[in-house]
């Protein structure tokens, strides 16, 4: 039987503790599941109010890897749910809104992935985003190079541009926005991904054309588009070993010169926590966002 464990007065059953879902390095859900609680307090601000889709891994990265967007079967009551406008009609989704929630998400074993925009206002974005993804064998230094030029041409467009990894092998790069549909976000980030491929032929792309990328990097501006959702910020990935979406500063970006650099795992998030903060946490603030052009 399941321990039952209370999480802020919710009773929470939490399975398979000692069930090693990475085996490259041996952790198991148990870390798994004190690696969230650890980081809850910067992770759930970028959960609360978006409607979350759980991309689940219940036996781990070399198992069956599925995408879970309605509200599961067995879910608790006191979870929050919403409904959400869908091409194919709405649809009722979770939302992870404090510790409890999110120590039941975790156990289902799972990324958390997010819309651009909060389910109250499903019409208007609040982020932009760009997911660079580099071709081999390009990895994530060109990946920065990239970043780099998209920084300053946000800039000028007065937005201001953070950064975090995939946690696979790319980046992700947001900005604050508002007053902007999904639809006019796409359209401006696709903008920018032209020229950046325009202002840097060799490095990047804004094309998915699989025979175009190899040694190069994919802008991809699609993400914005409002059904589509991308890796929460501090997520765990279902990646061989157990790495995280984790930000980064400016300074880690323009220093990176191997892939390595930029690779974070669980062990090493709760040290950048207490170094530097939530990086991310500007994104939050409706006063920091910025206006489209």
């Amino acid at each position: 039987m399941a321990p039952i464990t209370q999480v802020e007065g919710r009773r929470l059953a939490l399975s398979n503790l000692e069930k090693v879902l990475y085996p490259a390095t041996g952790f198991t859900k148990g870390e798994v599941l004190h690696y969230y609680a650890t980081v809850a307090e910067v992770l759930l601000p970028h959960l609360r109010d978006r409607a979350v889709s759980f991309l689940r891994y219940p036996d781990g990265p070399d198992g069956q890897v599925f995408f879970t967007k309605n509200v599961p079967p067995g879910t608790p009551e006191w979870v929050t749910t919403a409904e959400v406008p869908r091409v194919e009609g709405p649809s009722r989704m979770v939302l992870v809104q404090d510790l409890p929630s999110l120590m039941w998400s975790a156990n289902l074993v799972t990324e958390f992935h997010t819309h651009q925009w909060l389910v109250d206002t499903p019409d208007e974005a609040d982020r932009i985003v760009f997911d660079l993804d580099p071709g081999a064998p390009a990895s994530i230094v060109q990946c920065c190079e990239v970043a780099l030029w998209l920084r300053e041409r946000l800039a000028e467009d007065g937005l201001e541009a953070y950064a975090k990894t995939s946690g696979s092998k790319g980046l992700h790069l947001l900005a604050a926005v508002r007053g902007a549909s999904s639809e006019r976000v796409s359209e401006y980030a696709k903008a920018l991904a032209v020229e950046a491929e325009k202002a840097m032929p060799r490095l990047a792309l804004h094309r998915m054309t699989r025979s175009l990328r190899p040694g190069k990097v994919f802008v991809d501006w699609s993400q914005n588009a409002a059904r589509k959702t991308t890796a929460t910020p501090y997520t765990l990935r279902a990646r061989p070993e157990p790495t995280v979406s984790a930000p980064v500063t400016w300074e880690e970006i323009e220093e990176c010169r191997t892939p390595g650099r930029l690779d974070f795992h669980a062990v090493d998030i709760a040290p950048r926590i207490q170094d530097h903060g939530d990086l991310l946490a500007p994104l939050l603030d409706a006063a920091e966002a910025g206006t489209l052009p």
